[in-house]
């Protein structure tokens, strides 16, 4: 008798029709699955970050509208407490209005100090980088190894030239130094080379313009995003300026905010209403910074990609 063995076949796989979506690969999942972890740990850390860096300008926020008993008592969300206009009324009053001379000064420091100096960096910058002449590559060294030097290390040797001229205790003390930034030099090379093409400065050239003129109808227009950036390191710099006002001015009427808070801090364990007062005037010196910020930065980022790239 004879057996039939019957073999079955597995059932063959119906192909994808047109135009169906295919199920991804386990590898592809894989894939994704690993930049969805990655990007949720980037994003984790930036909210970390940005946490850490608001925190205090949240405390400095509540903090302005709380009277001194609250302050105190860390007591910032109670609507009787509520002392923003009182606390600014009091500031304004203090010392016969002296924290708005202190930020007329600051602002003159500043915004004055940060716009002549970054003119000087700009140019400074614009010459290392056009022209050729004897010693450039020594100057640039120079200027390089001064970018390492901090601030206050110079800071006494310039009290005592300044002393030497009777210039000391005067707007001039804190002005002229601040003219001249190393860093600024260096970025203001860096500039040059990526927004000033040679053939423009040849092209002015042939059409009878100077080198004075070249600069500033030609070299200075297309270095504006270099000059901004400039500008603002420069003004957050000497805004936030402490130990050279320290050292150089001892009249309170030529004090910048930093120093005039600083003041106010050591006599606050005396008199504790001085502590109100440094909240809420901390909380106003900020605006400038904020103002400045928002104001330039579009041109502050085209300015930091161009320095980047080149």
């Amino acid at each position: 008798m004879t057996s039939t063995t019957t073999t079955t076949r597995p059932p063959a796989r119906s192909a994808p029709r047109p135009g169906a979506p295919r199920p991804p690969s386990p590898a592809r999942r894989g894939a994704a699955g690993a930049r969805w972890s990655s990007r949720a740990v980037a994003n984790l850390v930036v909210a970390l970050s940005a946490l850490y860096a608001l925190l205090p300008l949240l405390w400095l926020v509540l903090a302005s509208a709380a009277d001194t008993q609250a302050l105190f008592a860390s007591d910032f969300f109670g609507l009787d407490d509520f002392a923003l206009v009182d606390n600014v009324r009091a500031l304004l009053a203090e010392g016969d209005g002296i924290y708005l001379r202190w930020y007329g000064n600051s602002l003159l420091y500043a915004v004055g100090g940060a716009a002549v100096g970054a003119l000087v960096s700009t140019a400074a910058g614009y010459a290392f980088d056009k022209y050729e002449f004897t010693g450039k590559r020594q100057l640039f060294a120079l200027v390089l190894v001064s970018v390492m030097v901090p601030a206050t290390v110079l800071a006494l040797p310039m009290y005592l030239l300044v002393s030497r001229i009777d210039m000391a205790n005067t707007l001039w003390s804190v002005l002229v130094p601040v003219l001249f930034n190393p860093f600024g030099v260096y970025l203001g090379r860096l500039f040059s080379a990526a927004y000033v093409p040679g053939e423009v400065l040849e092209a002015a050239r042939v059409d009878g313009a100077g080198e004075l003129r070249s600069f500033w109808s030609v070299g200075l227009r297309m270095l504006g995003p270099g000059y901004v950036t400039i500008f603002l390191f420069q003004l957050t710099a000497i805004w936030n300026n402490f130990f050279l006002p320290l050292v150089m001015l001892s009249d309170e009427a030529l004090y910048p905010l930093s120093l005039g808070l600083y003041s106010w801090n050591a006599a606050a364990p005396i008199n504790p209403d001085y502590y109100p007062l440094m909240v809420i005037g901390s909380l106003l010196a900020l605006l400038p910074l904020v103002v400045a910020f928002l104001l330039l930065q579009r041109f502050w980022r085209s300015g930091l990609t161009a320095g980047s790239v080149k």
